[in-house]
C-alpha cells in the first residue's frame, strides 16, 4: 500500500516502502523546504514525472559513495591537470538546475519541473542546497546539484555540455567533501557511471544507520567556497 501524505502528516518508516517498484514509499504532500529537509533526514527523496502526484522513495539497496573510495580514471586525471576550466560552487544554482532539466536522448520529458526548481532554490537560499559548476571559456559547461545536511551530501542530478565537464565538477565536489569530513554521498540508485567512480550499493538498513550517524553532525552551510588545489 502506498501511503498518502496530507499536510503536516509525517512520513511512514522507510521499511514500509514497496519492493516493486523498488523503494516507493508515499505519494502526495508538498515540496516545501521543511518537507524536503524532513525527507532527506529520514533517507527519503522525491522523484516523479509530470502529471503525477509527488512520489517519495527510499530504495533498497541504496547507491552511495564514501568520499575516500572515489576512483578517478587515468584519462580524467589528465583532464583535471590540464586546467583549461574553472570550477565554482554556488554561483549559478538555478542555471544548473535548469540545465539538468533539459531533455536528454532516450528520455521523454523531465522530472525537474518549475515546482522542483523553486523548491530547491528555496533550500539553496537557506544554505542547504548547493551546485558545483564547471566553466569553460566563461560558459557554464557542466555541473551538479544536491542537498547537504550534517555531513551527508545528497546528490540529485548533473549535466554536461562539454566532454567530462560534469565529471570534473563531481571530482572537485567529492574531494572537497572529504576535506570537510563528510562521510557519505547519497547517489540514490545504481548507474554505470556512478559505479565507475567508486559508488556501491549497500543495504538500506546500513544506509540508514550511517545516515543517522552523520546527519546530525556539524556540517558546512551557507554559500560554499571550494579549495583551489582540488584538481591535484
Amino acid at each position: 500500500m502506498i501511503h498518502w501524505l496530507r499536510p503536516n502528516k509525517p512520513f511512514p518508516p522507510v521499511t514500509a516502502a514497496l519492493a516493486e517498484p523498488n523503494g516507493l514509499l508515499a505519494a502526495g504532500g508538498e515540496l516545501s523546504a521543511a518537507r524536503l529537509i524532513d525527507a532527506y533526514r529520514h533517507g527519503i527523496f522525491p522523484w516523479f514525472n509530470p502529471g503525477q502526484p509527488i512520489l517519495w522513495w527510499s530504495p533498497d539497496p541504496r547507491m552511495v559513495l564514501f568520499p575516500t573510495e572515489l576512483k578517478v580514471s587515468r584519462s580524467l586525471k589528465k583532464t583535471l591537470r590540464n586546467r583549461d576550466y574553472e570550477v565554482r560552487a554556488d554561483t549559478s544554482f538555478r542555471a544548473v538546475m535548469q540545465a539538468c532539466a533539459e531533455p536528454r536522448p532516450q528520455q521523454d520529458g523531465t522530472w525537474i519541473d518549475a515546482g522542483m526548481i523553486a523548491a530547491y532554490c528555496a533550500l539553496h537560499e537557506q544554505g542547504l542546497a548547493h551546485s558545483v559548476e564547471t566553466w569553460i571559456d566563461g560558459e557554464l559547461a557542466g555541473g551538479l546539484y544536491g542537498v547537504a545536511l550534517g555531513r551527508v551530501f545528497y546528490g540529485e542530478s548533473m549535466f554536461t555540455h562539454a566532454t567530462d565537464a560534469s565529471k570534473i565538477a563531481f571530482v572537485h565536489l567529492v574531494r572537497q567533501l572529504e576535506r570537510w569530513n563528510f562521510g557519505m554521498i547519497d547517489c540514490q540508485v545504481h548507474t554505470g557511471h556512478l559505479a565507475s567512480v567508486g559508488a556501491r550499493a549497500i543495504p538500506r538498513a546500513d544506509f540508514m544507520r550511517k545516515l543517522q550517524e552523520l546527519v546530525n553532525c556539524a556540517g558546512s552551510t551557507g554559500r560554499w567556497q571550494l579549495d583551489d588545489d582540488l584538481a591535484q
